[in-house]
């Protein structure tokens, strides 16, 4: 499958059922498709609500029923919670968790009367103060899935510090994250990466020879090659 992320990305920013369509793509771009059975259930959702004693945003409920028991990409590194461990905290219906449980991600409690709310970053749970992380929470959950499948380590992955000036092959592709928030999505036809902080990148291909290839043609010392 092909998929052009920089020619689709700009839509699902603004359309969350453009983004649900994109997550669909990327899922069977990375021969992993979405399959019937891979939501939670209307049931699963409910009975968050009444234990929560909220009602949760369309956009959360509809990205859980689309692909809420697919960890492959979801889980990899940080984890979107299921439905049954999501909770308040803060002032914020969190949805998702660090991989150690020292950040999380969240909406605020005032902005869940919205369809497609901001989220906010907590990068200390400790200290009450967030960090706008995406104006739409549909764009929140579409980077999880721009990020998580890149940290899988049972596919064709892999890490190290990049340069972003060397990039000079790949396409820079639209901003998903609020301004501060240093983290930039590149592609190419074979392969997605991720840079943060300037310069640590991973990196996911559609198979060995397409990693083998692009690890060698950029300076990196890479983690695995």
């Amino acid at each position: 499958m092909t998929l052009d992320l920089a020619r689709d990305l700009p839509a699902a920013l603004t359309d969350r059922a453009a983004a649900w369509q994109l997550i669909t793509d990327l899922a069977a771009f990375w021969n992993a498709p979405l399959r019937p059975g891979d939501g939670c259930t209307d049931a699963e959702l409910d009975a968050a609500e009444a234990r929560l004693g909220l009602r949760l945003p369309a956009a959360l409920r509809e990205a859980h029923r689309l692909l809420g028991n697919r960890p492959d990409l979801t889980g990899n590194h940080d984890t979107l919670l299921p439905p049954a461990e999501l909770y308040v905290d803060q002032g914020c219906l969190v949805h998702r968790v660090e991989n150690q449980g020292c950040a999380y991600w969240g909406v605020p409690l005032a902005a869940l009367g919205q369809d497609d709310p901001p989220t906010v970053v907590r990068p200390d749970a400790a200290d009450p103060e967030t960090t706008p992380w995406t104006a739409r929470l549909s764009t929140e959950l579409l980077a999880v899935v721009l990020t998580e499948p890149l940290l899988d380590q049972d596919a064709y992955t892999d890490a190290g510090d990049v340069d972003p000036a060397d990039l000079t092959d790949w396409t820079e592709l639209p901003r998903l994250h609020e301004p501060g928030v240093d983290s930039r999505f590149f592609a190419r036809p074979d392969a997605l990466m991720l840079v943060q902080d300037g310069s640590w990148a991973a990196v996911r291909a559609v198979g060995e020879e397409a990693l083998d290839e692009l690890c060698e043609g950029l300076p990196v010392s890479w983690l695995n090659h």
